[in-house]
């Protein structure tokens, strides 16, 4: 199996695995409880807490601020966006947002636009410094602006660093939220509010988390027992924090390795005809987006799937749907329809690459002939 699909979701490493059913077997305590199964609990989400503080903002200062454990990004992006109901200000307010969000930020602010919210998209295609672009737009009535980091569908990278200081510059009160799913470990992250998935880098499928910075008063989506201060209440499920913090001290993604990964795909790509590419130099190099026209998404993936090879033709969310990302980013209809997603993890190595691609080849040629 060669499995390119990194994007929508990742295997499990084995550290994680073995931090998970160690935790099973031994500390499988409520961490509410006041014996010492309980207090062994509280120690590992502790030092959870404590990793992934010193790892998302992708420097040597860790966040500077407190980590809310999630059931994964779809909670902590709604978290994030729906706290703005509780701020006072006079019609909602406005919130400066892209036409690239996934569905669990691009619905959200659908529903606060029905609370009186003016929601602003802005479209990569449309400007040539997407982030200045953004800052252009914040005014005293900005209530919030909400970035990913990375698009999950062709790896469009926003300076998240810069978007952070310059639009705290132009007006300190507008929060900042960014999904960070696709960005985390592998960009610079910073923001008010910062949203990650655990099933991203290679942990468990329903774990996540919310970066809320020192000084950000939130309301909780969820009531009930108290737990996480009150913030976020629900028995933590100490075992996928625990596997979600092994797969943090354990990714081994970096960029040079991607980079080849990537350069190697798009050199064998340029040998076949007709095929356009939808990921920028603007992208991270882990994701790579593009079209091998007259070859129907559908059918190359199954084509491909036929001798175990795993790619996507966009967010996993959308089922196959038509992608409402690409448009933005400027891509065709046409092309559209078309669309490959590779994305790589850090195993996958350049014979991954070369198989993807012949076998590319193989279904073109079947395909147009």
């Amino acid at each position: 199996m060669i499995y390119l699909d990194n994007a929508a979701t990742t295997k499990p490493c084995a550290e994680c695995v073995k931090a998970v059913n160690a935790a099973m077997e031994s500390a499988f305590g409520n961490a509410s409880s006041l014996h010492g199964l309980g207090t062994s609990s509280i120690q590992i989400i502790a030092r959870a807490r404590k990793t992934l503080l010193a790892a998302v903002t992708g420097t040597k200062k860790p966040f500077d601020g407190e980590v809310l454990f999630t059931s994964g990004a779809t909670e902590s992006n709604n978290t994030a966006l729906l706290n703005v109901l509780h701020k006072a200000h006079p019609n909602g307010g406005k919130i400066i947002s892209t036409a690239i969000e996934h569905p669990s930020v691009a619905k959200t602010l659908t529903r606060l636009e029905e609370h009186g919210f003016d929601v602003v998209r802005l479209s990569p295609k449309n400007y040539g410094d997407f982030v200045e672009a953004l800052v252009n737009e914040v005014d005293e009535n900005t209530v919030m602006i909400s970035a990913m980091a990375v698009n999950n569908e062709t790896g469009f990278a926003i300076d998240v660093p810069r978007l952070y200081k310059e639009v705290k510059r132009k007006n300190p009160r507008t929060l900042v939220h960014i999904d960070g799913v696709q960005g985390f470990l592998k960009v610079p992250l910073d923001g008010d509010l910062i949203s990650v998935s655990g099933h991203k880098i290679h942990s468990t499928k329903g774990i996540g988390a919310l970066f809320v910075k020192k000084g950000v008063k939130i309301e909780p989506l969820l009531s009930g027992g108290g737990q996480q201060n009150g913030l976020r209440s629900g028995t933590e499920p100490v075992e996928l924090i625990a596997g979600f913090e092994a797969a943090v001290n354990a990714y081994g993604g970096n960029k040079e390795h991607f980079a080849a990964l990537k350069s190697r795909l798009l050199e064998r790509l340029a040998e076949m005809e007709d095929i356009g590419i939808n990921s920028t130099e603007e992208c991270v190099p882990n994701i790579v987006n593009f079209s091998v026209r007259g070859v129907r998404s559908e059918i190359m993936l199954h084509s491909l799937e036929e001798d175990g090879i795993y790619v996507s033709s966009g967010s996993a969310c959308s089922k196959g749907k038509k992608s409402e990302v690409l448009p933005a980013f400027g891509v065709t209809d046409a092309d559209a329809d078309c669309a490959v997603r590779v994305s790589f993890c850090a195993k996958n190595s350049a014979e991954d690459v070369d198989k993807l691609c012949d076998k590319i080849a193989k279904t073109i040629e079947r395909i147009r002939r």
